[in-house]
């Protein structure tokens, strides 16, 4: 293990980082504090490392002050928690000068090594080192990081490019921001026809669309086996990948265990109802899905009713449906959803007493304070269709005591008009504020 170790860091040490669309994410790094970066597989974890890393280099750090390994190179098989010490040992006999000077270890999917929470506890504790890790599993951000590192890390998370990013990984960012001709219109709107389709898994950005499919499934495919199999012992895998279609199938529906337990059974698929919530709750743990709980005051409320359930990207629904199943007002909203997300707002569904859905509330980054209703509408060219969701949006309004409100569809602008304003997506999604 000691020859493994020492080859890594020495070819680290030899290779160009890589070109990288910067993302934008902000961070604040702070004293005697992991830096904890999370997301589903493939979302750019590693290269949003490589992005501090590039930081620290133009800063004049020199580059062997950084070391960087990743727990999933084969090489580093069979790895335990007493291997930990390796690093250190053979890391500072090679640059002993860095003993006394602050250094910064990256350590890449390190949740697979058990035990790797003692270690990072001893080297917050004991050594000048800024550590930076990364996990694939939402365990790292909740029980895991709260019960092992006691407060003493960071979380980040990292989503697949935001529709921001996708622009300029594909070099179609606007050169004159805010002045939006008919031309830039018209671009911006074709490539959020292309975001839709591709999505913003970086790996696949420029590739066919047939072999973007197959990537894409061969994402979900790893989920399934390092994510839930391997890592919950979960054995049922046909119940589990009926579960990964259904869901998928209809982005932002509102899942009922019971039901789909019923389904399952009338399809003669044996599946227990405690099984299926814990599937649901591993794959959200591994950042395939997301719920959004309903809101109410009554935390019975919530817990009684449905969640509806977004998938991280949409490129996913478009790898694993058929044609004639993609609701593109569904494919929308759950683009919208993501997009919340990713800006820290964590929308709640609302009911309005009339029965109708009004997509999203969104409270401000404590959670606290409602800031504004949006509902998603892929046209509104048909005037029942205009009634219909303009009077949900003021009803719902009226009942939480809002004044503002948006309706977001693919191509409709109006100026807001009794504090509702209608807006295209792509216009939205490239807004500073909600």
């Amino acid at each position: 293990m000691r020859n493994i170790i020492q080859s890594l860091i020495d070819d680290f040490h030899e290779r160009e980082l890589p070109d990288l669309v910067a993302r934008s994410v902000p961070v604040s790094p702070m004293p005697h504090k992991a830096n904890v970066v999370i997301g589903m597989r493939r979302a750019g974890k590693t290269w949003f490392c490589y992005q501090q890393m590039q930081a620290l280099l133009a800063g004049g750090l020199p580059k062997e002050r950084i070391l960087y390994l990743n727990f999933e190179d084969d090489r580093l098989l069979p790895f335990s928690v007493k291997d930990f010490q390796q690093i250190l040992d053979i890391y500072f006999s090679k640059f002993p000068s860095f003993k006394n000077q602050e250094c910064f270890f990256f350590l890449d999917e390190i949740q697979r090594i058990e035990g790797w929470e003692a270690f990072v506890r001893r080297v917050l504790d004991t050594e000048h080192v800024q550590l930076w890790l990364t996990g694939s599993s939402s365990k790292l951000l909740s029980t895991e990081i709260a019960d092992r590192l006691r407060g003493r890390s960071l979380s980040i998370e990292i989503f697949p490019f935001a529709f921001q990013e996708f622009l300029l990984f594909h070099g179609a960012w606007p050169e004159k921001r805010n002045q939006w001709g008919s031309r830039t219109r018209a671009s911006l709107q074709h490539m959020l026809g292309r975001y839709m389709e591709i999505g913003g898994f970086p790996e696949i950005q420029t590739a066919d669309a047939e072999f973007r499919r197959q990537i894409l499934r061969g994402y979900v495919d790893v989920v399934i086996l390092r994510d839930v199999i391997e890592r919950y012992n979960a054995s049922n895998t046909n119940a589990l990948r009926y579960l990964i279609r259904h869901i998928i199938s209809a982005p932002g529906g509102r899942f009922s265990v019971n039901k789909f337990y019923n389904t399952l059974k009338s399809n003669g698929i044996a599946c227990t109802k405690n099984n299926l919530y814990d599937y649901l709750s591993f794959l959200t743990d591994a950042f395939l899905f997301y719920q959004s709980p309903i809101h109410a005051r009554s935390e019975r409320a919530k817990q009684v009713n449905p969640r509806k359930i977004y998938t991280i990207d949409n490129s996913l629904i478009q790898a694993m449906t058929t044609p004639d199943t993609k609701d593109q007002g569904a494919r929308l909203e759950n683009l919208v959803y993501m997009h919340l997300r990713r800006r820290g707002i964590h929308p709640e569904y609302y009911i309005t007493e009339q029965g109708a859905e009004i997509d999203f509330v969104c409270f401000d980054s404590s959670g606290d304070e409602k800031l504004r209703l949006i509902q998603v509408c892929w046209n509104l060219t048909e005037p029942k269709t205009r009634q219909r969701e303009l009077q949900s949006l003021r009803k719902a309004m009226d009942e939480l005591n809002l004044k503002n409100g948006t309706i977001i569809s693919w191509m409709d602008e109006e100026s807001p008009q009794d504090g509702i304003e209608i807006i295209p997506a792509w216009k939205w999604l490239l807004k500073e504020i909600i």
